[in-house]
C-alpha cells in the first residue's frame, strides 16, 4: 500500500476536535469511506449529519475489520486501553496511526499485543485548538502544519510512504521522521513548555483587578493556550514529565537572567539577551 487509494476504508477513532478535524481534511480531499467511533452518539450524529463520516459506530467491532486505517484521536491511554480491547477486530494488513502528544511511554505495550500483521505507524500533527469538541473542528487547521512520524522498527517502508502521502493531501506543509526519544524531548519544549508559561502566567494576575481592560497583542497571544483541556493536557505533562522538567528548567535559568540584569541595573546584558532572541526568533520567519 503506497498511493492513497480514494476507495480506501478510513476510520477515526474520536470525533473530537482533532478527530473532526482529520475528517474534513480527508474529505475534503476527496474520500468519502470515513467512519467514525465516538463514546458519545451526539458526535456521531453531527459527524453523519455533516457527511464527514458515512456510518458512526459507538463500539468497533463491526468496523474495524473493515478498516484499511485507522486513526485514533483519543488521549494517550485511551490509545492503549482501545488497542488492548480490540487487538483481535483490527483488518489484516490494515494501518494504524495516532495523533497524540507523547510517545514513548506506550510504544511497546501497544506494539506487544498487535498481530504481526498490523502495522502501528505512530505520528503526531502539530496543530490543533484550545476548545474541545466536533463543534470547534476546522477543514483549515491542519494547512501548512507540520506533521511528526516516529516510526519503530516494525513499521513497513511502503506503509509509511503511504501514510506521508496521505498527510500531504491533508494540507500539512512538512512531514518530519524522528524517534520517540526525540520526539518526547522536543515536544516538552515546543508544546508543553509554551502552555505552562502560558498557564503560570494567566494565575500569577492579581485576581480582580480587571486585566482584560490592559491588555494588548502579546498578552493575548501569549496566553491564548491558557484555554487548556485539563484532562488530556495533565496526562501529557505527567507521562512525559522528565523532558518537560528539564525544560523548564532551562527556562527559568534563562529567566534568571532577565531578572538579575533588571536588578543589578546590567543594561547591556539585558540588551545582549534581547538580540539573542531577535536573531534566534528570525529564522522561523524564513
Amino acid at each position: 500500500m503506497t498511493i492513497p487509494n480514494k476507495e480506501l476504508n478510513i476510520t477515526i477513532v474520536g470525533l473530537g476536535v482533532i478527530g473532526g478535524s482529520f475528517a474534513m481534511a480527508l474529505h475534503d480531499a476527496g474520500y468519502r469511506n470515513l467512519y467514525g467511533i465516538d463514546i458519545d452518539q451526539a458526535t456521531l450524529d453531527k459527524a453523519k449529519a455533516q457527511q464527514l463520516i458515512k456510518e458512526g459506530y459507538r463500539d468497533g467491532k463491526d468496523i474495524l475489520p473493515q478498516s484499511d486505517l485507522v486513526i485514533f484521536s483519543l488521549y494517550p491511554r485511551l490509545v492503549h486501553d482501545f488497542i488492548v480491547t480490540h487487538q483481535h477486530h483490527f483488518k489484516p494488513g490494515s494501518i494504524l496511526t495516532d495523533a497524540t502528544g507523547v510517545k514513548k511511554f506506550f510504544i511497546e505495550d501497544i506494539l506487544s499485543v498487535l498481530p504481526a500483521s498490523i502495522d502501528f505507524i505512530f505520528g503526531h500533527p502539530m496543530a490543533g485548538r484550545e476548545k474541545k469538541g466536533i463543534d470547534f473542528a476546522s477543514n483549515s487547521v491542519y494547512k501548512g502544519a507540520n506533521y511528526i512520524l516516529t516510526p519503530v522498527p516494525s513499521n513497513k517502508e511502503e506503509n509509511l510512504a503511504f501514510l506521508e502521502a496521505l498527510i500531504m493531501e491533508m494540507g500539512f506543509g512538512r512531514i518530519t521522521r524522528i524517534s520517540a526519544d526525540y520526539h518526547d524531548e522536543m515536544i516538552a519544549f515546543t508544546s508543553q513548555l509554551p502552555h505552562a508559561i502560558a498557564v503560570a502566567l494567566v494565575n500569577s494576575d492579581v485576581e480582580g483587578r480587571e486585566t482584560e481592560k490592559f491588555t494588548g497583542d502579546s498578552y493575548r497571544e501569549l496566553t491564548r493556550i491558557a484555554k487548556i483541556n485539563e484532562e488530556l493536557w495533565s496526562e501529557l505533562f505527567l507521562e512525559n514529565k522528565d523532558n518537560l522538567l528539564s525544560s523548564i528548567q532551562t527556562f527559568e535559568d534563562q529567566l534568571d537572567l532577565i531578572k538579575d540584569a533588571i536588578k543589578y541595573d546590567d543594561s547591556v546584558a539585558l540588551k545582549q539577551l534581547f538580540i539573542k532572541s531577535t536573531k534566534r526568533r528570525e529564522k522561523f520567519d524564513r
